[in-house]
């Protein structure tokens, strides 16, 4: 779905088992960037627009030994909530109301 923050275009999804899933979301969960545990969804944020650029935003970029720089590695998301792929993170549908717009 196509939604406005701040005045930019962005990508979201509102997490839900039966809600229609964009193609990235597929791939995400195909890959194992976006899987159920239980009644919510763990997201692997720098796994879902993995360029250099936006994980050095986040704080999510690979060291040497493997490991990973940065807490905002995984996400949880309940069902209701919303996920922007463009702005790597996941917000209430409160918050979504209240901060974005549809793009209709």
């Amino acid at each position: 779905m196509k939604a406005f923050y701040k005045g930019n275009a962005a990508e979201v999804w509102t997490i839900g088992r039966h809600n229609e899933q964009p193609d990235w979301v597929k791939k995400a969960f195909d890959e194992n960037y976006i899987v159920w545990l239980d009644g919510h969804v763990r997201v692997l944020m720098s796994g879902l627009n993995p360029s250099l650029g936006s994980n050095l935003k986040t704080g999510a970029v690979g060291t040497a030994g493997g490991g990973f720089a940065g807490y905002n590695m995984y996400v949880l998301g309940y069902p209701g909530d919303v996920l922007d792929l463009t702005n790597h993170h996941i917000v209430s549908e409160k918050q979504f109301k209240k901060q974005y717009r549809l793009d209709s």
